[in-house]
């Protein structure tokens, strides 16, 4: 009987602010069958220095980059 872990983002919400919701679960895993899940949620501002660590999946984090990126300046 073996036991893993796996956490994953499993929400990544972009909101016209520029906020983004991210939910995080970690699942247990009993010889690959789910016996247990907990979620974590945040959310980031544009540009917020947390992102790197939170959104430790590359692609996550691309996006973000990109949609903070694109928003209107204020100008």
């Amino acid at each position: 009987m073996a036991l893993t872990e796996r956490t994953f983002i499993s929400q990544f919400d972009i909101q016209s602010t520029g906020a983004i919701h991210v939910r995080k679960t970690t699942e247990i895993l009993r010889d690959g069958v789910s016996v247990s899940q907990s979620y974590w949620r945040c959310v980031l501002t544009p540009n917020d220095p947390n992102a790197a660590s939170v959104l430790d999946e590359p692609y996550y984090l691309t996006l973000a980059q990109q949609a903070w990126a694109a928003l209107p300046t204020g100008d």
